[in-house]
């Protein structure tokens, strides 16, 4: 049984497991302490099913199998408080104290659908943060002395628990000093800075307030499926929408992104080639007051949540929806402008692959080398199914590029900017490696029964058989590392960076309603009380409506074709450059319950070059060019002042001293600009003149080009191996 039938044969076996259990008897949920002086926010029967059968979902098909026992409890009790308050300062010490009750009861819970507890919990955290603010409120009108030498401890995370909302006071009342300060050196008056920080903090009040159970929910579940694995995760309906648009890098609707500003949505930008686009009627800082759908009547949005805004603008292709609009520049209390736009479908295109040429001199001799920047692994599965034939998929959208870049560029080599490609569809970095390897294996991978499948480009011939490169960087991951590993492993191309983020597992998506018998939603529906606690998400009582979320399931594990998994280890690039992130704080290898490194077998599959001889030559040369970079050189120094700053967890809150402290780090910063701009012919820059996007210099990639020239000189018996005439170099 192949993969694809094994996910198939899990869903109808879920589906059993889903009408089983909700038809299964569990203890009734235990009542849910209340918490004075908020509104509490409750879980709902459809978020009680969710929880019970993403357990399920977990003990039977996540890759580790793990049961769901005191000691996982413990782990999710831990996470979901520092989730909450990872500064430690918000609980007290007591409060600590009274949900050390849940410490070994949240697995049975969670079997049972039983939520009380964490809800309990988040009511506390409100309760305490509507202090904060109150507190907080009260003390930007007092007469600080910004003369006084005293420090505002901003993470508190190694101290003890606050014994008492008093010792937490000084604290709350030291952070509103440092920001006083911060807008007394952006050079504001002292009378401006008190509104400004005044509506800030009844803007943040005001916005937590409107947190509901969805939002709740999230939270728990990330702690509850991290302690599993980093990435199972559950994602609430909105994050689900949110998610799968990003994948497939299209949505439907207006074409406008939007932000909250002061309780009002304000459009932030216009997405080329959507409806606002092409209708010339909205603008970028237009306000949305209120919102009608199609003919209907007008829904006033003013102070609503963002997500709910967006979900009444957002809609399917063809539907009419209107607004009412300030325009930008005029005063809220002027006449709204009425526009009527009908929706489309959105394709991202400043998020999808895009390509670019640059020329490079190596030893007298110059070539066009061909970037491809990918973002990530995307595929519009949803259009694809649908029989869309202009569906949205990487491997296209890449292949497109590569032959302008061969037909009208006429490039000499071809490099792939994976740097930041957290991953995507692992259909499509399969796909995408075809275009550089004539059909072969590109990955293995082993399902939670230890069956191994091998995955292979079945499609002959190639898009690009010229000199090849690929860069990354330590927030290359999963599918960039199947392409990068697939790559190095045959002999196809040079990997430059630093090692990749190392996450070799693989997750399905699951949407939960497709689980479920309809008649179940049915039941659902019934037991959400219409008359919700303030502060819920909106109930209903019609099953269309009821929406459990999705899951994506850690389901297998891949392996490169060389049989080594990148789990943990990620990819070693050929050529290795300093990283601009901290290694020892991010990567798979930092994650407490990250699966293992291991190997299995290597695949039957054919390297088309040994580039070995090639790659000690080119790293030599690398090194002494990095040796040599004033670039590298302040990196290094950037790394080794980061590291400085991980580990302090105060400011001074002295107006005069912290000021002296960023004018000698601005004076650091811009003679360094301008020490760099000196070397590539640039103008000085002037104290506090921005560096353009023209004028920015990407130094990774600049050495990546220099490797790739080196690559073609140096390359000869490669480029034939590929039957590459030596004068398409």
């Amino acid at each position: 049984m192949d993969f694809k039938s094994f996910k198939e044969m899990l869903k109808r076996i879920f589906f059993v497991i889903f009408t089983a259990a909700v038809l299964a008897c569990h203890a009734a949920p235990k009542t849910q302490p209340m918490v004075e002086g908020v509104t509490n926010v409750k879980p709902d029967e459809q978020q009680q099913l969710v929880i019970r059968e993403v357990v399920n979902l977990i003990e039977s098909y996540n890759y580790k199998k793990a049961k769901i026992n005191d000691s996982i409890s413990s782990i999710v009790l831990d996470r979901y408080i520092k989730s909450l308050d990872p500064g430690r300062n918000y609980f007290l010490a007591s409060d600590i104290k009274e949900f050390e009750k849940y410490r070994y009861t949240l697995d049975d819970d969670f079997k049972n659908g039983d939520l009380s507890g964490p809800f309990f919990i988040y009511n506390v955290y409100a309760k305490r943060l509507n202090e904060y603010f109150n507190y907080s409120l009260a003390q930007i009108k007092t007469k600080f002395d910004f003369n006084q030498n005293d420090t505002y401890v901003y993470d508190r995370e190694k101290q003890p628990w606050a014994t008492s909302s008093t010792a937490l006071n000084d604290n709350w009342k030291k952070r509103v000093k440092y920001e006083l300060i911060n807008l007394n050196l952006a050079g504001t008056a002292e009378a401006k800075n008190v509104e400004t920080l005044t509506k800030r903090y009844k803007n943040l009040q005001s916005q937590t307030s409107k947190t509901n159970n969805q939002d709740v929910f999230q939270i728990l579940m990330d702690a509850f499926t991290e302690s599993i694995d980093p990435h199972t995760n559950y994602f609430n309906p909105s994050n689900a929408a949110a998610f799968n648009e990003d994948m497939s890098r299209s949505f439907e609707g207006i074409g406008a992104r939007l932000q909250l500003e002061n309780e009002v949505v304000k459009i932030s930008e216009i997405i080329a080639g959507g409806p606002a686009f092409k209708g010339k009627q909205l603008s970028a800082g237009d306000r949305i007051i209120a919102v009608a759908q199609g003919d209907g009547e007008f829904v006033d949005v003013v102070g609503w949540r963002l997500d709910n805004t967006v979900a009444k603008i957002k809609g399917p292709k063809g539907t009419k929806v209107r607004l009412k609009v300030i325009p930008v520049g005029k005063e809220m209390s002027s006449k709204p402008v009425i526009i009527e736009l009908v929706r489309d479908r959105i394709v991202l295109e400043e998020t999808s692959a895009k390509k670019k040429v640059k020329t490079i001199n190596s030893n007298g001799k110059e070539y066009k080398i061909g970037i491809i920047t990918l973002p990530a692994f995307y595929a519009d599965f949803k259009a694809a199914n649908a029989g869309d034939k202009n569906y949205k998929s990487t491997t296209r959208d890449v292949k497109k590029l590569i032959d302008s870049l061969k037909t009208y560029d006429k490039v000499n080599a071809i490099v792939m900017d994976l740097r930041g490609n957290g991953g995507g569809s692992l259909v499509e970095a399969i796909s995408l490696t075809g275009l550089f390897i004539d059909r072969g294996p590109v990955v293995q991978v082993k399902d939670l029964r230890g069956k191994i499948e091998v995955d292979e480009d079945e499609n002959s011939g190639v898009a690009w058989d010229g000199p090849f490169g690929v860069m990354v960087d330590r927030l290359s991951a999963s599918a960039s590392e199947i392409f990068a590993g697939a790559i190095q492993d045959y002999g196809r191309g040079i990997i430059m960076g630093s090692q990749t983020y190392g996450k070799g597992t693989v997750q399905s998506s699951i949407d939960l309603n497709k689980l479920v018998n309809p008649s179940m939603l049915q039941r659902v529906a019934g037991l959400i009380s219409k008359d919700k606690t303030i502060g819920t998400s909106p109930s209903s009582a019609n099953p269309a409506d009821i929406n459990l979320g999705q899951i994506n399931l850690t389901m297998a594990k891949f392996y490169r074709v060389a049989g080594s998994s990148t789990q943990h280890k990620g990819v070693t690039p050929d050529v290795v450059f300093p990283s601009i992130y901290p290694m020892d704080k991010i990567g798979e290898d930092t994650e407490p319950s990250a699966l293992p490194w291991d190997v299995i077998q290597s695949s039957n599959f054919k390297a088309v070059a040994n580039l070995s001889a090639v790659k000690a030559q080119l790293i030599k040369n690398s090194e002494q060019r990095v040796a040599n970079s004033l670039d590298f050189k302040y990196l290094k120094q950037d790394v080794a002042d980061l590291k400085k700053r991980d580990n302090e967890v105060s400011v001074t809150l002295n107006e005069a001293k912290l000021k002296a402290e960023r004018d000698a780090q601005e004076a650091k910063t811009l003679a360094r600009q301008n020490e760099l701009r000196a070397l590539r012919g640039l103008p000085a820059l002037k104290k506090g003149a921005k560096v353009t996007k023209q004028d920015a210099f990407d130094f990774i990639e600049d050495e990546s080009l220099k490797v790739m020239g080196d690559f073609m000189q140096q390359s000869g018996n490669y480029v034939m191996n590929l039957g590459i005439t030596p004068s398409k170099l």
